[in-house]
């Protein structure tokens, strides 16, 4: 039995990087990351949903959606870890190092 990387398996199910199918799950998994990280937050500072969600000025659904990595933007990430208290500091392509 051949043992594969995640990468190799990626590539034989997904395609390589580059391809449409391999892009779509590599961006939907990133979101995912990012809504574990916001979920884990909170609750590391023993909120609820609804507790952030009035800190941010959204509906308790909404918070829901971005733990499940839905509807994420950089703006309401940035709102989310400011009122965590997270500092954030990003590198964005062609503009550098962006706190936020």
């Amino acid at each position: 039995m051949k043992l594969y990387s995640h990468d190799q398996m990626l590539d034989r199910v997904l395609g390589p990087k580059g391809t449409q199918a391999r892009d779509s799950y590599e961006e939907e998994m990133d979101l995912y990351l990012v809504g574990e990280a916001i979920r884990a937050a909170r609750k590391s500072r023993h909120l609820t949903q609804e507790q952030l969600g009035e800190r941010i000025g959204v509906k308790k659904a909404q918070i829901s959606r971005f733990e499940n990595g839905k509807s994420i933007t950089l703006s309401s990430v940035s709102k989310i870890f400011r009122a965590l208290d997270i500092p954030v500091n990003l590198e964005v392509v062609g503009v550098g190092k962006v706190s936020l």
